[in-house]
């Protein structure tokens, strides 16, 4: 088993470039990755991996050993699946990723009932509103809310979730109700903007009659959780941009109302995504289905009873 452990090792130090990613994907030390490459090595004889002090390159034998070694991890896998799958006993930790508005309300609460369906697997999810690197991160599935980007994993759409910009009344009497996109700008809004290494959200995609058209906002307060931005709001700091699935208590209640109506935002995607290899695993393929189908019925559930007013965003 150490050999088939450090073939997979090599695995991901090749994909990922480097032995402190691939020591973060296979939950290790970058000491322990480094010596299990050395002792590939020294197995066979050849170095595997040319290393300066900035980067590591496969040598050509690396690159021929990658060939084979792929197929052996593979064969492993698609056994080892085949008996969990005839057993019925997956097992194993599982780590997922979500955004935190998502995570709290849909993933976190439905893992302890994944839990009493699957005993013998354990979920490690992780919460955070930044832009998250599946594969860097060494993560088997992670939960997007936003545009999808060309890539290699694996996606799964939930749902298009509508969003909304919205105030707290009190907002709304010190500054107005600004009813359409150039409002925002003219009459210089205060918008409240999630921000976070990567992000891009200053500027508000909005539906016009003309069609999509950018927007760029501006306003004082910015954070990367997205929940503050709603606390904020409720405080009548400013206009938020939120998927109503977040917001549709605080709209049902009045204290917060839809604005700019007349040029509501896009809805966004909230997709479930995994590296493909990782879906060969049981648990990974049960989580998965478990989080969707769920994820999705929540969601319909919720978007069905929210029931603008006439006129309001929705």
């Amino acid at each position: 088993m150490a050999y088939v452990n450090n073939i997979r090792m090599f695995l991901r130090v090749y994909e990922l470039g480097s032995m402190s990613a691939a020591a973060r994907d296979q939950r290790t030390s970058p000491a322990v990755a480094s010596s299990r490459i050395a002792e590939l090595e020294r197995h066979l004889g050849v170095r595997l991996f040319n290393r300066t002090t900035r980067a590591l390159h496969p040598t050509e034998h690396g690159k021929l050993f990658y060939e084979g070694a792929c197929k052996i991890v593979e064969a492993i896998e698609d056994a080892e699946a085949k008996v969990m799958l005839a057993t019925q006993s997956p097992r194993g930790t599982l780590f997922a990723a979500a955004p935190l508005g998502v995570g709290r309300r849909f993933i976190a609460p439905l893992v302890p009932q994944f839990k009493k369906l699957y005993p013998d697997i354990d979920v490690r999810l992780r919460l955070s509103d930044r832009v998250i690197d599946v594969t860097g991160e060494g993560l088997d599935l992670a939960f997007q809310l936003g545009p999808l980007q060309d890539s290699d994993l694996k996606v799964r759409v939930i749902a298009d979730c509508p969003r909304v910009l919205c105030a707290a009344p009190d907002y709304i009497a010190r500054r107005g109700m600004p009813e359409t996109g150039d409002d925002l700008i003219e009459q210089d809004h205060d918008c409240l903007n999630l921000r976070f290494p990567g992000a891009r959200e200053f500027q508000w995609t909005l539906q016009t009659d003309n069609g999509q058209r950018r927007f760029e906002i501006t306003g004082p307060f910015e954070s990367d959780d997205g929940d503050v931005l709603t606390g904020w709001a409720l405080d009548g700091a400013g206009i938020v941009m939120k998927p109503i699935f977040e917001v549709a208590d605080h709209l049902a209640a009045g204290a917060l109302v839809p604005v700019a109506v007349k040029n509501p935002p896009l809805p966004v995607p909230l997709v479930c995504l995994s590296p493909s290899r990782r879906l060969r695993d049981p648990k990974v393929q049960l989580f998965a289905e478990f989080m969707v189908k769920n994820c999705r019925d929540k969601l319909a559930e919720l978007h069905a009873s929210y029931r603008p007013e006439p006129g309001q965003a929705g």
